[in-house]
Parts: structure tokens; sequence; C-alpha cells
């Protein structure tokens, strides 16, 4: 069983030995790890332990299989459409059409495969790029995954998508270097960064979005749940529900690539500050739903099994979120493997990962 006090240490252990499973017919899908709280950290929804059942789109809502286009190209494409965005946002039509086929096939991309979830989860911003283009990219591509495995269909993915790759187009508009100072900003500076979701909105409001809610999605993307967001305060059922999924994934991409100075965190440290000190900013659900899309261990990863090898994750399994595959690269005694082996911990019920490790073991 792993206790979210491993979590918020940054070690996750898994019994060595799990018990034989008794002979019985099937009666459910197979369960997620459970993830049980202990003060002072606490998702207010999983105070009763119970397992992580991902919410899977009906089958009607999904689309026919469909041979995916190479990630890295689509990412690409999305992130240069947002840097040409930037030069509208003081004047000039919108191309909808095109964002909204962007997020299409985004959309048929992540329903094949997760290759475009790992592109966009890389952690590190390419030299020179325009940060809030790239930030806004990587929200539009995790915010439809979270939107896939809550059931939303294409059509309800789209408005959610569109949302998300211009809930920051306010930025923009704001005074040269605040964006890399915003984590020491007070008084004036405070309150203009507080504009942006307003500046936002009435920006994608000018250029007439083709849904009503892409324009409340992106104003509520900084409200939070017990009222302590901007810049309404409104809180719970008053928060747009797409907002919501844009805030949450907002907020974990900004740790693991800040716009700041300061020090990202590894994906495992940002869901660990999420769960220990935001939790109550954000429906439990909702975290229970990043968690397992992206793992505490994603692809690139590099960890530490029980034996004291160390290797790479290099592919995640969804229903064992904390079994991923792994390419050992080192073994138990710390020498070098002239070729790496590679375990899939989903079926090997003796070994665990103890956590991660430096980058200097790569």
């Amino acid at each position: 069983m792993v206790r979210m006090s491993d979590l918020v240490r940054g070690i996750v252990r898994e019994p060595p030995a799990p018990k034989p499973a008794p002979a019985a017919p099937p009666e459910e899908p197979t369960k997620r790890a459970v993830v049980e709280p202990t003060p002072p950290v606490s998702l207010a929804a999983t105070e009763t332990p119970e397992p992580l059942v991902r919410v899977e789109p009906a089958p009607t809502s999904r689309r026919p299989a469909e041979p995916s286009e190479p990630s890295e190209p689509l990412f690409g494409e999305l992130q240069q459409f947002l840097v040409e965005a930037r030069a509208r946002v003081n004047g000039g039509g919108f191309v909808w059409t095109r964002l909204e086929s962007l997020v299409d096939r985004a959309t048929t991309s992540l329903m094949g495969s997760p290759d475009l979830l790992w592109v966009a989860h890389n952690p590190a911003a390419p030299p020179g790029v325009d940060y809030v283009a790239f930030h806004q990219a990587r929200v539009c591509v995790l915010a439809l995954r979270l939107g896939v495995s809550l059931g939303y269909d294409p059509a309800r993915l789209l408005p959610l998508g569109q949302a998300a790759a211009l809930f920051d187009a306010g930025l923009w508009q704001l005074p040269q270097g605040l964006l890399e100072r915003v984590d020491s900003l007070s008084g004036s500076e405070l309150a203009t960064y507080r504009s942006h979701p307003k500046l936002s909105a009435d920006i994608v409001q000018r250029w007439s979005p083709p849904h009503a809610r892409i324009v409340e999605s992106i104003l509520d993307h900084h409200e939070r749940e017990q009222g302590q967001g901007f810049p309404r305060g409104v809180q719970g059922g008053g928060i747009d529900a797409d907002a919501k999924i844009i805030g949450l994934v907002d907020t974990y991409t900004a740790l693991t690539v800040p716009p700041s100075s300061r020090p990202r965190l590894r994906p495992h440290e940002a869901i660990r500050d999420i769960v220990k000190t935001r939790n109550d900013q954000f429906p439990s659900s909702l975290i229970k739903v990043l968690l397992s899309e992206i793992s505490v261990f994603p692809p690139g990863t590099v960890v530490r099994l029980n034996t004291e090898e160390v290797g790479r994750v290099i592919a995640v399994n969804r229903n064992h979120p904390l079994r991923p595959q792994v390419e050992v690269f080192v073994d138990a005694k710390g020498h070098r493997l002239g070729t790496p082996k590679v375990i899939d911990l989903s079926e090997a019920p003796f070994l665990y990962i103890t956590g991660p490790v430096g980058d200097d073991a790569r």
C-alpha cells in the first residue's frame, strides 16, 4: 500500500510479497494504487481509502483508431501558432479554425498514444523560447489529457483545449520582466499581475470565440476552491469546471518549468508540493487524475529499485502508475551495464521503486 506520507517524503514503497489472489469470479476492473493521506496532508475525498479508478470515456465518445502523427512536430506547430497569436493581442483577427484543427489533432493523438503528453511534459524550455507560448502549449496538451481521462468526448474537449491554449494571453501585455519576478511581487506589481486573467478574457472576447464558455474558463483559471483565488474570489461550484482543470495544470507546469529563477521541481516533487501545500485549492478528484496521468515517475525519471539497481523509466503502466517499465543501466553493485535490461515492474511483484535519484546517475 502506498502512503501519502511516503509520497510527501519523495519515497514510494510497495510490499515486496503481495498475497496470492483468491480464486473468485471477476468483479470489477483493475484498481489503481491507493493513496492514503496522513495528517497534516489530506485530500478531502480520500480520508477513507479507496482505489483510484480511472473514469474512461464511454466507447461511443472515442474516435475510431487512427495512426498518430509524430508528436514533436505537432507540439512545435501548436507552440508556433501561439507565438504568432501574440502579434494579435493588440488588434487583428484570430484564426479560430486553425486552433480548432490543432486541438482536434492533439485530441486524436492523445487518445491513441501518450507520446504527445510526454513531449509536452519536457522539463526544459528551449533556449530563447517565448515562455508564455511554450507554457500555454504545455497546459493545452496536459489539460486535454486530463479531460480525456475524465470522460470528455471530442466536442467537449474542444473548448477546453482552446481555452487552455490562450488562458495566459494577458501576460503578453504585462511589463517586461514582471513574470520573471512573479514570486517576489508586492503592492502595485502584484495587483498588475493579478489582472492578467481579466486581460486574457478580454483579449479572447475581442477575438469572438466560437464557444461562450472559453472566456469564462480563462477568466476563472486562477480561482480556487476555498475562495482564495483571483480576480473575483469565487469558490467551489462558482468556478467554471474547465477553469479548474486549467488552473491545476497551470500550477503543475509552472512548478516543473517556472517562469522565474526559482529552481524547477521534478514531477514527483511538483505533485508532492500540490498535495502537501495546495490540496485545498483544487478538487481532490482532479488531483487524483493528475497523479494517475503524470505518474509519480514519468518517462525519463531516473529511479533506484529496492535491489539498489538504477534505471530510467521508459513507459508508464496506466493501471499501475507506481509500477512503470524501467530500463536498468546500473547493477546492484553500482556497475554500469554494457547492455541495459528492461523490467516491467507490473510483472515483477518483488521489485519496487524506492525513489528518484539525481541526474548525475544518468
